[in-house]
């Protein structure tokens, strides 16, 4: 199948992987802040219903290009032909993952408790994994062109939804704000518990690698701070640390932009005053 290994060869296309604040990586963080101003500017007061579109496709996008990384970690071109051999620590059920689908459920259903909490979740705990990644990239980056551009989109969309949902007042700049947020972040900590259980079950951990948020008690903990935490306090309670840590991170997030909001109204009436 000549069309497939040739498809497959162009999946896979090479660069030099890009380095933490090397041209890469500072090129896509200006193209982040660039696009967080211009989406602030346009999605003042946006309505509804264009908010829960620009979500949606920004959910879609995400998702297609999951696919690819997907498909691009499953095959590859040997002499022998295709071989597929899925790589499970790869399964799309991390932190960062969980927005493009948190993006599509909000843009699909209509304004209501489910979608405000949805919405709220995008604008600030998925907010605060963007800006984590973008900050200190680590590894993410590797050889293959198609899958920085992946990452690259997924993480940086983050902080550029969060800001528009902030700047159109689809989501509100006030204290409760994380209260309707957290019961989501808690429902993806739980299936990530739940898949990481799996995982055992059927066999897959300890032959492959499967930690989903990085909290499998049957995997070496790596996750900055969180992996001191695992080593000396008992799970059930590393789990509750772990929603607790996040949620004040996506807490300060929060009253960081609450004010950012009110420096721009100050200003705005200084403007009319004068």
């Amino acid at each position: 199948m000549p069309f497939l290994e040739s498809f497959i060869t162009l999946l896979d296309t090479k660069m030099t992987a890009p380095v933490p604040y090397g041209w890469f990586h500072l090129l896509s963080v200006a193209l982040t802040v660039a696009l967080g101003v211009i989406v602030c500017i346009r999605g003042k007061n946006a309505h509804s219903d264009t908010v829960r579109k620009a979500v949606l496709w920004t959910a879609v996008a995400v998702i297609i290009l999951e696919v690819y990384k997907q498909v691009n970690y499953t095959f590859s071109v040997t002499e022998a032909g295709i071989v597929a051999d899925y790589q499970w620590y790869a399964f799309p059920w991390q932190f960062c993952s969980t927005p493009m689908y948190v993006g599509l459920l909000a843009g699909l259903i209509r304004k209501g408790k489910l979608h405000n909490s949805l919405c709220a979740y995008l604008a600030t705990y998925a907010v605060f994994a963007g800006i984590c990644v973008m900050v200190s990239p680590g590894d993410i980056y590797t050889s293959t062109v198609g899958i920085n551009i992946q990452t690259t989109v997924c993480h940086c969309s983050m902080p550029i939804i969060g800001a528009y949902l902030y700047a159109s007042g689809h989501v509100k700049l006030e204290h409760k704000t994380i209260l309707k947020a957290l019961p989501v972040f808690t429902a993806m900590v739980a299936v990530a518990v739940i898949l990481n259980e799996l995982a055992v079950a059927v066999g897959i951990v300890p032959e492959e690698t499967f930690n989903m948020f990085f909290v499998s008690r049957h995997c070496e903990p790596h996750l900055p701070v969180y992996s001191s935490v695992q080593a000396v306090v008992p799970y059930p309670w590393c789990l509750i640390l772990y929603v607790l840590g996040f949620s004040v991170a996506a807490y300060l997030v929060l009253l960081l932009t609450m004010g950012v909001g009110k420096l721009l109204h100050k200003k705005n009436q200084v403007k009319i005053g004068t």
